[in-house]
């Protein structure tokens, strides 16, 4: 039985009801449109705001953050946050809001209604890492949150009197303990800090098992590595080569964020392998997938001409008009591929196998569109196509919403925080276009200042429109540009192709 969190409402006219959460989530709760749950928009709960709180959960764990409400939001009676009388919500800054990590019987209050927050985690054997059938776990626990299953002697064998000292939590790559860094209900491989923060002695250790004869590693056996890329908060890029051939590819290592247990694990892969269906110019090819120890890796088409971010760092920050409209083209030509490819042989996690089409890549932004100097010129390609959504699907990047880790939605819009789960095509078209924003303005979109919340930002701010980045831009393509980047209620371009056409008939 899967990690959940319930939310049971136990107070107000929604009480009775119950809200269910597995996996990654993220939850907008106010009397919005979008949000879910969504409270009553009548009088008597008239002290909610439409976006009052945000949840983060990432079963078993859930973190909550009052969004600078009028009113406040409330755990077991206690005020985690409101916005001082006469602020503004807009300019409210995000020292006022702390977050709060949520556990089994914590209460939240809304004005008169009362979530009851209840938690499964499912319990592990402390000796091969097998999940305890929920019937199970009372005859097999070994006192507080240890567990033996009964292939490991626990239960009726070991006798409930018998002294059991669980083994010691140990990095998948080093051995050293992370015992403080595995959260309680989850189990399987976990990668200490020293190791995480030294990618490339995770990325030898990959190639000298593969070299050695593991059959699991094969994808990567012969290859030799040359230089890093690039890194990130996941993990880091390195230029590989081929000995036997000589050919380069960029190989990627990604590493959880929390513990990765087995179902997880083939969660993710899964989800990953389907890129390798697309086949598209304006895509980075897909070569092979792997895990060991703790780490993901992938073996992908090396663009020679690096990342569009780099190229406008090189630039002075932003791309001449001629050339950013020629990538941003093409770049819409392969997102539209993504969208549409047909993907055969998709393994679902019941076990059956069907035909699907189309995935959605949910992180595009100029550090995601590389060039190669393929054909003579420099040819933008996507990549990372889809890894970001499978990594967050999966579970495996802990909560990206909040906390210290969180990234920066400066290329999201706002469907996608609310629907962070269901996200579809119009959030990667919407991205695109953000992408060209600042491609041609070096400016995001948005106004991100210093200090104030930046997911509360793309929930409550609009777009700025493209002329006062930038006087240069042709005021109908500026027309264009606004349009796209609209997304209240909704966005206004569904589709790849319908913004390269706007664009094109404008130009």
């Amino acid at each position: 039985m899967p990690a959940t969190v319930t939310l049971k409402v136990t107070q107000g006219k929604l009480a009775g009801q119950e809200f269910k959460y597995t996996g990654r989530e993220v939850v907008m709760m106010g009397r919005g449109l979008d949000c879910n749950p969504r409270l009553p928009d009548d009088d008597a709960h008239r002290s909610i705001s439409r976006n009052h709180c945000l949840l983060d959960i990432n079963s078993p764990n859930i973190r909550i953050r009052d969004f600078g409400s009028l009113n406040g939001t409330f755990v077991n009676n206690v005020k985690i946050g409101q916005r001082k009388a006469g602020e503004v919500r807009d300019k409210t800054d995000v020292m006022y809001f702390p977050e709060y990590d949520l556990k089994d019987g914590d209460e939240i209050k809304l004005g008169d209604t009362v979530f009851k927050v209840i938690v499964f985690a499912p319990a592990f054997c402390a000796e091969c890492s097998a999940e305890i059938p929920p019937e199970d776990k009372a005859d097999c626990s070994m006192g507080g949150d240890v567990y033996l299953c009964h292939n490991c002697g626990g239960g009726a064998t070991l006798g409930k009197t018998s002294v059991y000292k669980p083994p010691v939590k140990e990095c998948a790559e080093c051995g050293n303990s992370v015992e403080d860094d595995v959260e309680p209900g989850r189990a399987g491989d976990m990668i200490c800090h020293a190791c995480r923060s030294d990618p490339m002695r995770i990325v030898k250790s990959i190639i000298e098992k593969a070299n050695s004869g593991e059959e699991s590693l094969s994808g990567v056996k012969g290859y030799s590595i040359l230089r890093e890329l690039g890194r990130g908060g996941m993990g880091a890029v390195y230029l590989a080569r081929r000995d036997e051939t000589g050919d380069l590819v960029a190989l990627k290592v990604l590493l959880p964020q929390v513990a990765a247990d087995e179902k997880a694990r083939a969660m993710f892969l899964r989800e990953a392998d389907n890129a390798r269906a697309l086949n598209h110019t304006n895509v980075v090819r897909l070569i092979d997938t792997g895990y060991s120890d703790g780490a993901f890796f992938f073996t992908m088409e090396y663009c020679d001409g690096g990342a569009v971010d780099g190229l406008m760092k090189h630039n002075g920050g932003k791309l001449e008009f001629e050339t950013a409209t020629r990538i941003i083209l093409q770049a819409l030509d392969g997102l539209e591929s993504i969208h549409t490819a047909e993907i055969p042989g998709l393994t679902l996690a019941d076990g059956r196998v069907v035909s699907a089409k189309g995935l959605v890549h949910r992180d595009i932004k100029p550090a995601n569109i590389f060039l190669s100097s393929e054909g003579g010129g420099l040819t933008p390609k996507i990549a990372d196509v889809g890894l970001g959504k499978a990594f967050d699907v999966a579970g495996l990047s802990g909560q990206t919403m909040t906390g210290t880790a969180a990234g920066t939605p400066l290329f999201m819009p706002r469907q996608q925080v609310i629907n962070f789960k269901y996200a579809k095509p119009d959030v990667d078209v919407w991205a695109m276009a953000a992408t060209y924003y600042n491609m041609l303005t070096g400016k995001f979109p948005r106004d991100f200042v210093k200090g104030k919340d930046p997911w509360q930002t793309v929930i409550q701010t609009k777009a700025v429109p493209i002329m006062e980045r930038s006087g240069s831009i042709p005021e109908a393509l500026a027309k264009v540009i606004d349009s796209a980047l609209v997304d209240q209620p909704e966005i206004r371009f569904k589709t790849a192709v319908s913004l390269k056409r706007a664009i094109e008939e404008v130009l």
